[in-house]
């Protein structure tokens, strides 16, 4: 067992690998009524290609999040109508590079973690249960590509990668998930869902010993694998950049994306360093803001944001507006300006101490404490890790990188159009 201190906060939390590999964090915090938990796999949609025991696979777009969603039916019922019983409140998701199961209680814990350590283990599926799921994904996929801002985010994305898998839909496409099999869920379920693979990250009014007892009760069934999971190289270069597509939206949205080139794996640095330069830039005080929504150019939608993984680093900035080409012109006269004249002293500080009161203040929410050990945990990093690093963060930082980015050649810019001739 080991202690992890942060002594800006003068607070801790214990991380112990148990004999079958799961590694389990516990932030202790009394006073507090609810507990949150997050039983999290190191496999998100991303993962498209790997190899277990010396055998390749590779499976299709949206096998993690289709996994998500079956894994709560086991034989023995529906694992929601098993929380229904203990007040919990559960949920599941499915980002680019994890899948998380989730419940708040603030009752009945113990109950409530054997729930969640017994279905996130016990995988059931067969090519009935397999066949539905498919049905009902697919109309969720239906229901995403109806929404312009979904359509707008991986239309960017789809710009600025040209082989990474970041740029395919989370959920898949029907398509690809109409490839999907019952074994190819059991193959993916032995290769990350193992205990080895996993980290159980609870906080709030729990102590780790009570933690550890329903690990003990979930008498976990395990194997030593080895799992490397394969990635498709990257280039430099975009995959295109400009692209339109007409929707029945009222006002066109537009999103600019840069293809940035940082380190790999990227560090929480150039991670935060991106976040107050995008802050600066985009943010609600900023002059570019400010300038744009005076003249009713954009509404509160405009938004700048770092979007990024282990292996990938983008900048975009999106929103709503009647007048796209305006909007553009002007990001890049911004952009410029900020190149040219560097952040001042006063914006710099201004961005960190509101990202430094926004951390802080996290740390008096379960849910958030909780969600950011394993954030960060996979990561090879401490919950306090940004803290940590966005305090040493110095001006010359932020102004060293933002000469390197915004590179007008991997630029992408994506617009969603209304519909011809329509005025909805």
């Amino acid at each position: 067992m080991s202690e992890i201190r942060n002594n800006i906060l003068n607070e801790s939390y214990q991380l112990v690998k148990t004999d079958c590999g799961l590694q389990i964090a516990c932030y202790n915090m009394p006073g507090y009524n609810a507990v949150h938990a997050v039983f999290a796999t190191n496999f998100g949609s991303v993962d498209r290609s790997f190899i277990m025991n010396g055998e390749k696979y590779d499976i299709p777009a949206g096998v993690a999040h289709f996994l998500e969603h079956k894994m709560f039916e086991n034989e023995d019922g529906d694992a929601f109508d098993k929380y229904a019983k203990t007040g919990a409140n559960a949920n599941a998701f499915t980002s680019f590079d994890k899948t998380c199961y989730i419940f708040t209680a603030t009752d009945r814990v113990d109950e409530s973690l054997d729930i969640l350590l017994n279905f996130v283990t016990t995988p059931y599926f067969t090519p009935q249960t397999v066949e539905k799921e498919q049905g009902i994904i697919g109309q969720e996929i239906k229901m995403y590509d109806d929404s312009a801002n979904w359509r707008m985010l991986f239309g960017v994305l789809e710009g600025l990668f040209v082989n990474h898998t970041v740029r395919d839909d989370i959920a898949g496409t029907v398509e690809s998930i109409a490839q999907i099999t019952d074994k190819m869920l059991y193959d993916c379920a032995k290769a990350f869902y193992s205990p080895s693979q996993m980290l159980l990250s609870v906080a709030g009014n729990i102590t780790l010993d009570t933690v550890l007892a329903a690990c003990d009760r979930a008498g976990f069934k395990y194997e030593t694998l080895e799992v490397e999971r394969l990635y498709t190289e990257e280039p430099d270069e975009i995959n295109y950049t400009e692209k339109s597509i007409n929707m029945p939206v009222s006002v066109p949205l537009i999103a600019v994306g840069f293809k940035e080139k940082m380190s790999n794996p990227v560090t929480i640095r150039e991670e935060l360093c991106g976040e107050i330069i995008m802050d600066v830039l985009t943010g609600a005080t900023s002059k570019l803001f400010n300038k744009l929504y005076d003249r009713n150019i954009v509404n509160g939608t405009f938004e700048g944001e770092v979007f990024c993984g282990t292996d990938y680093y983008a900048t975009i900035i999106s929103g709503e507006t009647a007048y796209p080409d305006v909007l553009l012109k002007e990001i890049e006269m911004a952009i410029d300006e900020l190149k040219k004249e560097g952040i001042n002293e006063e914006d710099f500080f201004t961005s960190k101490n509101s990202m430094y009161g926004s951390m802080i203040v996290d740390f008096e929410n379960v849910e958030e404490v909780a969600t950011s050990i394993a954030n960060s945990h996979f990561k090879g990093r401490t919950v306090y890790t940004a803290l940590e690093t966005l305090s040493a963060i110095t001006l010359e930082d932020v102004n060293s990188q933002l000469q390197t980015m915004f590179r007008p050649d991997k630029r992408t810019v994506f617009t969603v159009m209304p519909m011809e001739g329509k005025d909805d």
